[in-house]
């Protein structure tokens, strides 16, 4: 374009509709590595939890004798 023409509606309409595309995009890439990265920090976060629920238990179990008379 050159400083002579004019600006319509219709060139205005196309900018927003492509820089609306390109905000899309870059949200969409978002929640897709926001979703791996979730779903990463919970698998950690439930081993971790398993591991010391098992230790836990270990160092808490009963041992129970039992005699006859």
């Amino acid at each position: 374009m050159s400083d002579t023409e004019k600006i319509s509606p219709s060139d205005i309409e196309a900018k927003f509709r492509d820089v609306q595309g390109q905000v899309d995009t870059v949200a969409e890439d978002g929640k897709k590595k926001a979703l791996v990265a979730g779903g990463a920090v919970s698998a950690l976060l439930l081993l971790i939890i398993y591991v010391l629920g098992r230790n836990a238990g270990r160092k808490k179990s009963t041992v129970l004798e039992i005699r006859r008379l």
